[in-house]
């Protein structure tokens, strides 16, 4: 298997620029929020985008694209330089440019401008593409694809990114990305599992390819090869900004099929490198120059990211041994306070001097594995202390979550938030759940089978096979 092979990116370049800032309030004249103290970023779009990104990965890249003499075409070049080769496509027109504005992280409205299309391709374009040993095209209907639709046609491409406003992928490209309002609309079907199971299907016979992937955001990936689906779960939910996901995807499936990983390989690789681009920040963050994105359960780089957005921060903490109800109301009501929610446990060591022997009992990487699996829990981290005030002073969130349970009581890192403006709060538990109690109903239950000391009761057993089993009391 080849590592990081050469890759020939082909598509429509834009040019993308954010300007956050803060909104507290509404324009006098108009029911609009004014968006005050902009910070402008720029980074590369579309295709343009994809290419960076797999040259993020470690691999030589051309990009393939429409480029002008205009103000906006010049950004862009500067922003690929000494990442990405570039060869010019003729572009009629400006470089397409979008514009968001976001007050604390999130999108207020989205400005378009650039009219350039391209409708000739150049020797030099069609020689590069008949040379390349893996071509990746992201289409976003602006003509590059089209101009070169014959030479691909000629040597079909790994992956094919399509749009709405762009063509067909050619007949025998290896793997269709299309989004799921793209699978949809372009089959003509509903939105559900169901629906997009047979708009997958249909595509794969439609447009004679030999797999489709449907990408599912947060949910995954669903790959069909015109049969039976295989959905392949997202590792991880995040609540970051989802911007260039859909290149992020398509650039690490045709990486990892240009290094000759099956198509299964590619789309599980594919999403769980999405699942971490939005967890790093998303495109926003894709020109961070401390280098590639971080891995997803790194909490200090996605709290600078969080940040970067001028985001809320909030941690909450505990030993969660038993996972309950109470737990996930308390961390479910907590992440709404902010944008991004960080869960502070005890280690094993830390939990067995404040519960005694015995405890947990459940060890730390499974109750890590737990909360990471919850949608309201972005990342995860791990205190030896006694009590988190050390991780706390490293994490700095703004908010501060603690249990009901001490209502009444003065909060023991309330004063260490206020060091760096932060703010500790309360909130309710739902009433009659904890670990302990749990625990110690199994424990009645165990008794009341009569099971003699030493010996397993039935909550001990393991049962393989197709039997079943149930451990009375156990609640």
């Amino acid at each position: 298997m080849t590592v990081n092979a050469p890759l020939v990116v082909v598509g429509d370049a834009l040019l993308d620029r954010d300007l956050t800032g803060t909104a507290d309030r509404l324009a006098p004249d108009a029911p609009v929020p004014v968006v005050a103290d902009c910070a402008e970023h720029l980074r590369p779009g579309g295709a343009a985008l994809a290419a960076y990104l797999a040259a993020r990965d470690g691999r030589p890249v051309t990009l393939i694209t429409g480029i002008g003499d205009d103000p906006a075409s010049r950004s862009l070049l500067r922003l690929l330089d000494g990442h990405v080769e570039v060869i010019a496509l003729p572009l009629t027109g400006p470089l397409s440019q979008k514009t968001r504005v976001l007050a604390r992280g999130r999108p207020v409205v989205r400005l378009d401008a650039g009219s350039g299309r391209v409708h000739e391709a150049t020797a030099e374009a069609r020689e590069a593409l008949r040379g390349a040993r893996a071509v990746l095209v992201s289409d976003y209907g602006r003509g590059a694809a089209d101009a070169v639709r014959d030479v691909l046609a000629e040597h079909p491409p790994l992956v094919w990114d399509p749009h709405p406003r762009g063509g067909p992928p050619v007949p025998g490209t290896r793997l269709v990305t299309p989004a799921e309002k793209e699978a949809c609309a372009a089959a003509a079907g509903g939105d559900s599992l169901r629906d997009l199971s047979r708009a997958a299907a249909d595509l794969v016979r439609h447009w004679r390819v030999p797999a489709v992937t449907v990408t599912l955001g947060a949910r995954g990936a669903l790959l069909s090869y015109g049969e039976n689906p295989l959905l392949v779960p997202a590792p991880a939910a995040h609540h970051g900004d989802p911007c260039g996901a859909g290149d992020r995807f398509a650039a690490a499936a045709a990486g990892l099929l240009a290094d000759g990983a099956l198509v299964e390989e590619a789309v599980e690789g594919a999403v769980r490198a999405a699942t971490e681009f939005v967890g790093a920040g998303g495109a926003g963050a894709a020109l961070d120059p401390a280098g590639p994105p971080p891995p997803v359960d790194d909490p200090r780089a996605m709290i600078d990211a969080v940040r970067a957005r001028q985001g809320t921060v909030v941690a909450a903490g505990g030993c969660f041994d038993l996972l309950h109800a109470g737990h996930v109301g308390l961390l479910q009501a907590a992440r709404r306070l902010g944008d991004c929610l960080v869960v502070c446990v005890n280690s094993d060591a830390s939990v067995r001097r404040r519960k005694g022997e015995g405890r947990p009992v459940t060890p730390l990487a499974d109750r890590v594995r737990v909360l990471r699996a919850l949608a309201c829990v972005d990342a995860v981290a791990v205190f030896d202390e006694d009590t988190p005030e050390r991780l706390l002073a490293d994490l700095r969130p703004d908010i501060w979550v603690k249990g009901g349970d001490y209502a009444g009581a003065e909060l023991p890192e309330a004063a260490l938030l206020q060091e760096w403006g932060g703010q500790a709060v309360l909130l309710p538990y739902l009433d009659g759940r904890s670990s302990t109690a749990l625990i110690e109903r199994a424990a009645e239950g165990l008794t009341r089978t009569g099971a003699p000391d030493g010996a397993p009761g039935p909550a001990d057993r393991t049962v393989s096979g197709t039997g079943s089993w149930s451990a009375e009391g156990v609640r």
